[in-house]
Parts: structure tokens; sequence; C-alpha cells
């Protein structure tokens, strides 16, 4: 009988299945939307329960369609975020997802203060509203009763890997960006949990397992509902971030990839930790040798789809053609892709600035393509401070589907794009850590020699560096100089 791999990605909103053979060729994915919650402005959250029936019924499609054994499973995830087990092993609150903002004051507060340098010189990384310190912080003083009953911390892939198996771990990709863990010893931090005033939560966080080792095994109960054999293995995961490279071919120091989803992902594999405050967040690699030099911000691609919901839109052909026949120096619209979060000002929302009468829906799409790709530039510009250029940027995420857009990374990032079309990259990932977990692969390098297939390169176009670096200036300008007014309407 053949043997198949199984990836299974948890992001913000929809949660997807996919089979691939040995070789790393896609076999079938199955994806549906997971209902999110928004009870109050800056609140996204959804039922725990329907996180696990979802991910049930896409495995148990995909399984239906693959002619063969699943030899073991592998899970991905969005990062950050809360997700809640009380201490009898059972389903507690709501899961919260990492565009929420409702600890901002935290993030505010602990920047700010003489706390701010104790937990740099620990994590290295930058505190954000939308990690686990903050929430549980949120949880304490707002849903104290919650809070005591807490006997998990875990990652969206964690809880999914918890419904299939019920076994509680987590691994270093993810936990080691959540500011819970001292990048410097890969271990929990009491001091760290008492700067954020959550040291009572420490026994409440799982043991820390490597991304490729059996974490578990799929259950009897889980097996008929699913479809899966009992006893399947799977592994612990990874951070979507780290499995999206991996999937990229981005396994090596020095690589570099840029994912543009939900949330905007700028990163790439460092041999050390960059802790000279220059960026946002170091991490974990996959390949424990080394860690992930990251920036990132939740203000990507996820600005389109709210665009095309308001207007009613869902052909994107016609979309791509519509910004492509307006050409940038025609457009002098620009668009703040804030909706979810910045990477400017904590307190910036997202806004079109220049709007006029002659604009036109092509005019108001192009601004918005622009804007997401303005505000991985500012990232990227923050990465490449600690290293030179690379000689090409692996892209990923949804903008893939869009020639358009992805030769506007290539001309406003001014560095040559690397794509790699048809799968569904979190998954892929995830099931490539699954068959080092098995001895399919020896490690992940032989993962990618073998599974990743050659895609395409865009050159940027030259005649356009001058433009879009002038458009570039103004969009830093429009959002330095709104600084002030994000305080009042606040």
């Amino acid at each position: 009988m053949k043997k198949y791999l199984m990836g299974i990605d948890n992001g913000g909103t929809y949660c997807k299945a996919a089979v691939f053979d040995l070789e790393g060729n896609q076999i079938c994915k199955k994806s549906i939307q997971i209902p999110v919650y928004m009870p109050k402005e800056g609140y996204t959250q959804r039922k725990l329960e329907e996180i696990r029936d979802c991910n049930f019924k896409i495995i148990r499609e995909a399984a239906a369609e693959c002619n063969g054994e699943i030899a073991a499973i592998g899970i991905a995830g969005h990062g950050k975020g809360l997700y809640l087990l009380d201490k009898k092993k059972t389903f507690l609150y709501e899961g919260i997802g990492s565009t929420d903002a409702r600890a901002l004051k935290y993030e505010l507060e602990w920047c700010n203060g003489e706390c701010a340098e104790h937990i740099y010189e620990k994590t290295a990384q930058r505190i954000m509203a939308c990690q686990p310190v903050a929430l549980l912080k949120w949880l304490k003083e707002y849903e104290n009763d919650i809070y005591r009953q807490i006997g998990a911390v875990l990652s969206v892939k964690d809880f999914v890997r918890f419904c299939l198996t019920g076994e509680i771990c987590t691994e270093y990709t993810d936990v080691s960006g959540t500011n819970l863990m001292n990048l410097r010893t890969k271990k929990y931090d009491k001091e760290l949990l008492r700067e954020f005033d959550i040291e009572e939560i420490y026994d409440a966080l799982p043991p820390v397992r490597k991304s490729y080792d059996i974490a578990g095994r799929i259950t009897q109960e889980v097996a008929e509902a699913t479809g899966l054999k009992a006893g399947t293995p799977v592994v612990a995961g990874m951070f979507d971030i780290d499995s999206c490279a991996l999937a990229l071919g981005n396994v090596n120091p020095m690589d570099m990839c840029v994912i543009a989803g939900t949330w905007g992902i700028n990163e790439y594999v460092s041999p050390k930790m960059i802790d000279n405050k220059t960026i946002a967040m170091n991490s974990v690699f996959c390949n424990q040798d080394y860690y992930l030099a990251e920036e990132s911000s939740a203000a990507s691609a996820g600005n389109l789809e709210w665009l095309m919901k308001l207007l009613k839109e869902n052909d994107y052909e016609e979309i791509n053609s519509l910004v492509d026949e307006v050409v940038p120096e025609e457009c002098n619209l620009y668009y703040m892709p804030f909706l979810y979060a910045s990477n400017e000002n904590p307190l910036a929302k997202g806004m079109f600035v220049g709007l006029s009468g002659y604009h036109t829906k092509a005019h108001i799409l192009r601004a918005v393509y622009e804007g997401v790709v303005f505000a991985h530039l500012t990232h990227v510009k923050a990465l490449l401070k600690n290293r030179p250029a690379p000689e090409f940027i692996r892209l990923g995420g949804g903008v893939t589907n869009s020639r358009v857009w992805s030769q506007m990374f290539a001309d406003i990032l001014e560095i040559p794009v690397h794509l790699n079309h048809s799968v569904e990259l979190g998954a892929k990932g995830a099931a490539m850590a699954a068959g080092v977990g098995v001895s399919i692969f020896k490690d992940y390098n032989e993962a990618a020699r073998i599974c990743i297939k050659k895609g395409e390169t865009l050159l940027p176009d030259k005649s356009r560096q001058m433009i879009y670096r002038k458009k570039y200036r103004n969009y830093k300008q429009i959002i330095h100089s709104m600084d002030n007014v994000w305080k009042v309407i606040e």
C-alpha cells in the first residue's frame, strides 16, 4: 500500500488538511472556514468545539480521497493567540486569535516600562498584545474565574494535536515566540512570568518537544470520527512561519522568505540570535541549530480580503486586471494597511489618504496592493540592517496567486522574488516534519531536497524603482504625521 504524509494547517480563519506523497507532491487538499466572532472591537475569537469539528471534517474528507496509508501527521498553526484547557483537560473559554487586540494596554504599558529591558535580555523579542503573556494578564484582570481554572496554555496547533491524540505538549518554534520562554536557555523562566504578573501560570505551561518528535498517536475515538488509522503517529509540529519557510526551501543560514497572508511574515534563518533591538522577533527555528529572525505584523493580504467582502467581490482575475491597468505613477492614492494591527504605531488604524471623486475601484485596489507591499518593505528593511540583501527572496502566501501583486513585491523590495505555486505551504511543511519524525527523511535538508520543486523567479522592473521609492517615502511621511492623531482617536 502506498504511503502518504498529511499536513494540517490552522490559520486565523481557515483550517486546511493536505495529503502529500513521499516526494512532496500534493495529492489532495481540503479546507474550511472556521467562524470568527468579534463581540467587541479588537476581539477575534473562535469556539474551541468548532475548531475541533472543522479539523475533523477536513481530515475525514482528505483521508477519504487518499488511496493508501497515512504514515504520519504534522500540524502547523498561527502563532500567538491563546487556547486553553482546564485542570481536567476539558475545553476552557474561547480560542483567542493572533489578530486580537483586547490586551493592547499591557503591550503599551510593558513596552514603555522598566520591565521591557529585563524581558528583552531574555527573549530578544518585543511584546505584543496578541501574545499569550498579554492575554493571560488580561484574563487575570478581567476574567479571573477563568484564569484560576487554567490547566494548560496552548497554541492553536497544540490544541488541534490534543484533540487528535489526547496528549498535551508544545514545541520550540511556537513557544519561543511567545515571551514565555527564555531564548538564551530555551526553557520556561519564572522570572519572566513574574515580570508579566502571571507567575502562577507556570505549572500550566506544557512540556516542550522538537517539531519532528512524535507527540502522540491518533486515538480510537478520533479514528472513528476522521477515518484515520488508530495509532497513526502525530508529530509536535511547528509555528506556521517555520512550516511555510520549510516548504519554500528556506532551511539554510541566511535563506530569506516573505509570506503574505493574514499576517505579513518576513524572516530569515540565522546562525545566531539578533539581539541588538533592530528587529522585532527572534525564535527557535525548526532546525534547532538556528534561530529565525523575524519581522511580522497583521498588516498584509488580509486587508484585501476585507475590501473584497466590502465590495462583494470574489473575482480575483478581475481584481488583478483592474490593478494592472493603473500604472503606479498615475495612482496618487495611499492606503495604510492597519485594519488588524500596525507595524508602525500600535494605535494606528487603516485608512486611505488622498481619496477624491476621480478615483475608481481600480485606484482603490491598487492602493491596497501597494500599501501591503510597503508594510512588508518596512519589515524587510529592518531585517537587512543585520545582513546583506539576499540573491532572491522566496515569496509565499496568497499573493503568489497574483502575478501582478508578486511582481509588485519584486519591484518595491528591489530584490528578485522566487515563487513556488500550487501547494498549501503550511500543510506541506508540517507534512515534511512528520516525514522526518518517522524517518522517511533523515532531516529537514533532505526533506527539502526531495520535496521542493523548482519554481519561477520574477526580476524587479528597474524602470519603476524611483517611482516606488518616492511613493514609499510619502507612505512613511503620512504614517508619522498621524502619530498624534491616533492618540486622540483612541
